[in-house]
This record gives C-alpha cells, structure tokens and sequence, in this order.
C-alpha cells in the first residue's frame, strides 16, 4: 500500500556501494539493447524482466499510449485490469496505485519529450529506498528513450511501408489507366466503325466488312431462320448450310438466356434483338478458340448494330409493303393518274407503259401475309417487276410488262410445296385508270380457270375468246338458262341412262362436224359415233344441219365444259 504522505519511497537504507554500481552498469547495458530493440513490444518486455533485479520491487503491467488510446503491453505480460483505471486517472504523470498484498505500488509515467507514451507499474511489500527507487526512475527513463526511438523506427517502416505501398498502387493504378486507355481506344474504335457501317448504304454487309476488318475473323451474319445475309473475310461455305429448324430455334433459346455472345462449335455467336425480339445472329468463325474479350467486344455491340439495322430495314419494308398495299387497292378500285404515277414512284414501282393484272389463289391456303410474301417471292424470283396485295382472299400482282403467267404458277407451287393453285390474268392496260377493267379480267380469267375440268394452273383473260361471256363473281343464272335450254333433254338423258350424248356433242363440235376425228378422239368406231349423233337429234329435237341450232348447241357445250362438265 502507499504512505499516506504519498512520498515515492523513504529514507536511503544503503549507501553507493558496489551493488548499486552494479545496477547502474547493467541498466547502461540494457538501454543499449533496449535502444536496438526491433518493437515496443520488446523495449516494455525487457524493462518489465529488468524491475526484478534491482531490488525488491516487481513488475506489474505496462502501459503504452498508441492513437490516444492507453493499452495494456506486453500482450504475452500477465494482464492487470484493475490496474488499468488507475493509471488512467493519472494523466500522465507519476503516481500511486493501489496493488492487491502488496504495501507499495507505483505508476511510472515513460515521457517522450512532454507527452506521455505510457506507464511502467511497479509494487514492492514495503517502501523502496531513495537508491531502489532512483534506480526505477533511470529504467523508467531508458525505457521512455527506447520506446521513443522503437515507435520513431515503427512510424518510419510504416511510412515507407505506406510509401511502397502507394508506390505500387500507383504503378497498379497507371498500369489499370494504361489497361483502360487502350480499352477505350479500341471501344472507340469499334464504335465508330460500326456506326459508320451503319451509317453508310453497306447495311448488313458493311457492319459484316467492319467487323472483320476489327477483329481479323472472318464474319458470317444470318437471318432468325439461318439463311445468310452476309460474310466477309475468306473461307466463305458454297454452298452455304441452312441448319434444322428445330436445333436453330433450340441454339436461338439457349443464346438468349446468356448476356454475352456464346461458343457453338466454331463459332462465336451473338444475338441481333431489338425489343425483346430475336432479328438474326452474328457470328465470328473462330475455329482455333482464339477470339478474346477485344474480339467478343466488337461482337457484342456488332450485334446491337446489327438489330438497328435489321429492325430499320423491316419497319421500311412494313411500310413500303402498306404503301403497295393501299396503292394496289386504290388502282383496283380507281384513281387519278398523276397521282397513281407519284405514288407508285414513291414506293420504287414505275407505272408508266404495259401493265397487267393477275390475281392468284390456292387450293388450301388461306391469303395470308405467308401466303403473299411467297407469291412476291416467286414473281421477284422470274425478275417480274410488281406491286404486291392481299385482296378478297387472293393475292393480286400489278405486273409490269406481259407476264411469264406459267412460269409464275410454277414458282408459286415450288415455294408453297403444292401445285394445287390457280391464276387469273387480266388483259393489258396502258394507264393506270384502265387497271379497274384488267383487275375484273383477271378475276374473270381466274374463275373460269378454277371451274375448268383442270381447275389448277393459269388462264390469261385473251385466252378466254368465248368464255368472256361470262361474268365474274358466280352470277351463272342467265347462262346456265341458256345450257338447260339448248342442253337440258340432253343431259337429263346423260344423267338417266349413264350415257355420255353431252360429251359426244362437243367433241363432234371440236372436231368441226368430222366424223373419223371425232370418233378417234373419242374412242370408238364411226358406227358408234353416228348411233349416238342420231339419239342426240331424236332426244334433243334439235336438227345438227340447221346453223342456228349447230351454233347454239355448239356454244351451250363450250360453256358447259367451262362450268364443270
């Protein structure tokens, strides 16, 4: 415990003597290992052990002020917790504390210059003398000089250790800008070739051109379907292969569910989508797994490039084929020239010289934008300049110049996979106001083609010669008045006695009155042919030889064969 005077120690009970000398030359030689001391940690450690061994005190804890904050040290030293209040009540100075069995306990205050850089406690079973207690202050002392030195050494590592460190952050960081700068650079790069791809008339084969040109691949763009709208670089596949449906809409799926361009086999392969909708791919042929973050850079924004691209060349299709639409539903119905001639210039389309009217149709398949595009297609296919529309369920082509009509129904059924199909084609017109009247011959030519024997393939309107007569639309009372009347005795005898009297009639008409023609096309002996043509005279009581009658039988057959036979 302290002394109620508060004195550091009492009188001297020995005088300098050899013992103190000792001590005096030890603790020499412990400030000089203290001063070599490699931390705080060992400066505190070897003054705690040196207390011992210069008299009767003992060590207790030490103290060390780091950050403002007073921290119990050595942490291997033996902990004093209720010791720690009452050092910090001192405040930096010397004073007494209060030790647990022992009479005198003392807090040295270790002073670097004016500042306190913390405490050695001390305890003896009785109050040291003015020597022992001399000899605490020089400990205290050196170990104030030492820790001074050992925290000025750790503030120096530190701060070279600081200086290193933000030498090589910054030798990082320029390495990052230098890293970022030729990111940029190329990003620039790629974006300003792109755009100029797209900026220009290339289209579609000038962003193919400039990606090959960035990356030095070469470059394969594909519609949604996988047919190819452009390559550049070498190595280009002829023919080109066009992938299974189902696996293109399975790879299609599996790119979209990955935000960045995906490997499949060869290739390196991004999705061209605008608004959620997948337009096309590109793609770099990259068989060697050579393409890196550079290359898969140009790619990804290649095929946003791409997207705008192909969305702007669809929205100006859409509205380039509504124009066509509306411009052939107005030339059908009729309109002004000069304003049939500005609008058909506006759309590409010049409506100047011959034009004809075809309107077709197909046994099946309903006039949809599917079955439009294919009849577009196919007439595009035989270079046979037109506009395009969906009218009445048919599709119906304004041609420009005499069509290739079979031609046409051949290219139609390849497309469709079905020759099951009919076309009507109307006469000539040499101005727009006359296409109303080429529209009603085509849909003339048309019907009589579908109500033929072989209702399947093309009828032009000047082939018609006879058959003129007869009106579009399905209004056949008037003319199938006119068969009953000439023809009805006739077929009712056809129908009662399964007889082909009708069928003989005509062919006998074809043949131009010819007996031996007639029975060769018929098939049976001149006997035959004439038992049957006098059955004709005896039911139809009509006489053959009379030319009104011969006339009008033989009219009534043609137009009995043009409805169905």
């Amino acid at each position: 415990m302290t002394t109620t005077s508060g004195t550091a120690c009492r009188s001297p009970r020995n005088s300098w003597g050899r013992e103190h000398l000792v001590n005096l030359y030890s603790l020499f030689v412990l400030s000089m290992i203290m001063n070599d001391a490699p931390d705080e940690n060992d400066v505190l450690t070897r003054a705690l052990t040196a207390v011992g061994s210069l008299g009767p005190c003992r060590a207790e804890a030490a103290y060390l002020t780091l950050d403002n904050d007073l921290t119990c040290t050595p942490a291997d030293w033996p902990q004093a917790p209720h010791l720690d209040a009452q050092v910090r009540r001192l405040g930096g100075q010397d004073g007494p504390v209060t030790v647990p069995d022992r009479e005198w306990g003392w807090s040295l205050a270790l002073h670097s210059t004016a500042d306190a850089i913390g405490y050695l406690v001390v305890s003896a079973p009785s109050q040291p003398t003015d020597d022992e207690y001399f000899l605490l202050r020089v400990l205290a002392q050196q170990t104030a000089a030492a820790l001074t030195q050992a925290l000025a050494r750790r503030r120096e590592r530190d701060r070279n250790q600081q200086l290193r460190q933000l030498s090589e952050d910054r030798a990082a960081t320029n390495a990052r800008l230098t890293t970022s700068v030729s990111e940029l650079e190329h990003q620039r790069s790629v974006h300003e070739m792109l755009s100029a791809a797209s900026a220009n008339d290339d289209g579609v084969q000038g962003i193919a051109g400039a990606l090959h040109q960035l990356t030095g691949y070469p470059v394969a763009i594909e519609d949604r379907f996988g047919n190819l709208r452009a390559w550049a670089g070498p190595g280009r596949p002829d023919p080109y292969p066009k992938p299974e449906a189902t696996s293109r809409e399975e790879l299609l799926q599996d790119a979209a569910r990955r935000p960045r361009p995906v490997r499949v086999a060869e290739q390196v392969i991004a999705l061209a989508r605008h608004r959620g909708e997948v337009l096309g791919t590109v793609a770099l042929i990259d068989p060697e797994a050579g393409v890196g973050e550079e290359e898969r850079f140009a790619l990804g924004y290649a095929s946003t490039v791409l997207a705008l691209e192909l969305a702007h060349l669809r929205n100006l299709a859409e509205v380039e084929l509504r124009l066509r639409r509306e411009l052939v539903d107005d030339l059908i119905t009729g309109t002004d020239d000069a304003s049939a001639y500005a609008r058909a210039a506006a759309v590409g389309h010049d409506l100047h010289g011959p034009h004809y009217l075809a309107a077709v149709q197909w046994a099946g398949r309903p006039a949809d934008d599917t079955f439009v595009h294919a009849v577009g297609r196919s007439a595009a296919g035989l270079r046979m300049r037109s506009l395009l529309a969906r009218r009445s369920g048919m599709a119906v082509l304004v041609l420009q110049g005499r069509p290739q009509a079979k031609a046409l129904h051949e290219a139609v059924g390849r497309e469709l996979g079905s020759p099951t199909g009919s076309i009507g084609v109307g006469g000539r017109c040499d101005t727009p106001s006359e296409i109303p009247r080429s529209f009603q011959e085509a849909l003339r030519a048309l019907e009589v083609r579908q109500r033929s024997q072989s209702p399947y393939g093309t009828t032009t309107f000047d082939e018609l010669g006879l058959y003129r007569i007869l009106g579009p639309g399905g209004s056949y009372r008037d003319v199938e008045q006119f068969v009953r009347e000439w023809l009805g005795l006739l077929l009712d005898y056809d129908a009662a006695h399964h007889s082909d009297l009708v069928q003989t009639l005509s062919q006998y008409f074809e043949c131009g009155g010819n007996y031996d023609a007639t029975a060769a096309a018929l098939a049976v002996h001149r006997s035959t042919l004439r038992y049957r043509l006098q059955r004709i005279r005896e039911v139809s009581g009509s006489d053959l030889g009379d030319i009104d009658s011969r006339l009008n039988m033989h009219v009534a057959t043609r137009v009995w064969k043009i409805l169905g036979g």
